[in-house]
């Protein structure tokens, strides 16, 4: 019986890590948008990073790292440090927001708080990189901004597809 449940898991975290990795991959295609910040995307992959959190703290970060190891594989060193530093900072938050139960918040401000946690670890990451502290101050006011945007619409997708993606985890 336990054999059957981590061949559930693993088929879990194929299809979810795919998933991320599809939707992470049809993001670096988006370009960069006048009146956006440099390098900002949507973050719909973080989708499948909050709905693993749901169900488990290791397959979260599970996705994480791999997300993380495919940017950098597909876009180098630095694009897979900013991945690692926000995906960690973000997934640590939904694993506390989302593995409690407790998620008064709702999706849509568990969304929010993740995107803010993910802007944040990759501002103190280029930060550090670029030797450049002053980022904060000049750049995450329009970051945080990106981020609410950004984390309504991952906590709104989140919210609709979670009953799909329920159906797909029962039916393994």
């Amino acid at each position: 019986m336990e054999t059957n449940k981590n061949t559930k898991r693993v088929a879990m975290l194929g299809i979810m890590g795919a998933l991320a990795l599809a939707l992470s991959f049809l993001e670096s295609l988006i370009p960069a948008l006048p009146g956006l910040p440099p390098g900002a995307k949507p973050g719909l992959s973080n989708i499948v990073t909050m709905f693993m959190a749901s169900s488990g703290i290791a397959d979260a970060f599970f996705i994480t790292a791999l997300k993380a190891v495919f940017a950098g594989v597909t876009r180098g060193t630095t694009a897979m440090l900013m991945s690692a530093s926000g995906g960690l900072l973000s997934t640590a938050a939904a694993c506390i927001l989302l593995c409690s139960k407790k998620h008064s918040i709702g999706y849509i401000g568990i969304g929010i708080i993740c995107a803010v946690c993910h802007n944040i670890g990759q501002l103190i990451s280029a930060c550090l990189i670029s030797g450049t502290p002053s980022l904060i101050f000049g750049y995450g006011p329009l970051l945080l901004i990106f981020a609410v945007a950004t984390g309504f619409v991952t906590g709104a997708v989140l919210k609709a597809v979670i009953p799909a993606l329920d159906r797909i985890s029962k039916s393994l």
